[in-house]
């Protein structure tokens, strides 16, 4: 089992006796390539990922990387749950109608890139969720991302920021637009910014799919 050495703890149940590669942060190029030599060797390997593999998770660069360097292996991507949809089950429903999931993250892509999809989020008012939202170094955006959604929505549009769902230290905290900033935001969490629809009801964040009820 090849992955990232803080998930292959989530999963220690399913590790006893297997021979496992882990690293550390950044070093998902070469997570991958030892993934594919192993597999290119005639060995079986589960290469663990994030919620969802596909979901800026690994998929795509074991088949960039694959194909890149002529590796004939069969490749099997097993469907799982993005963090996004972890976190709407556990606040309710704010996904219920068009959405959009956004990286802050510019380690690999510009921030420029970046703030210009979320201006055409913003003014196309889908509900947003934002990955990589903040961390120690990387403040400025959120706060950029904020300001954005202000010049078009109302400041009381539902926020939610659900950090570490289904771990010991998950903390779920409803909010709004004008306040969200004052939460604890860090890389573990999503921040899920409503629509101009979307609504608390009796504690749950729902974005109304339209409905008559």
């Amino acid at each position: 089992m090849v992955g990232y050495k803080h998930y292959l703890n989530h999963i220690a149940d399913l590790t006893a006796g297997k021979e496992l590669l882990s690293s550390g942060m950044r070093q998902e190029v070469d997570r991958c390539r030892a993934a594919l030599e192993h597999a290119q060797e005639g060995a079986t390997v589960a290469f663990v990922s994030s919620g969802d593999a596909g979901v800026y998770g690994m998929a795509g660069l074991a088949i960039e990387m694959a194909a890149a360097h002529g590796m004939d292996v069969p490749i099997e991507i097993v469907p799982g749950v993005s963090a996004a949809n972890s976190a709407a089950a556990r606040l309710g429903a704010p996904l219920m109608l068009d959405y959009a999931c956004v990286s802050l993250s510019d380690l690999l892509m510009p921030w420029e890139t970046i703030r210009v999809r979320i201006e055409a989020l913003a003014a196309a008012d889908m509900v947003v969720a934002l990955y990589n939202p903040k961390s120690t170094k990387r403040t400025q955006q959120i706060e950029e991302v904020a300001a954005i959604f202000r010049q078009h929505r109302p400041g009381a549009t539902p926020v939610a920021v659900a950090t570490a769902v289904g771990a010991e230290d998950e903390r779920i905290v409803l909010s709004d637009l004008d306040r969200f900033l004052g939460e604890e935001i860090t890389m573990k969490s999503i921040v899920i910014i409503g629509n101009r629809t979307s609504k608390i009801l009796n504690g749950w964040f729902v974005t109304p799919r339209g409905y008559k009820v």
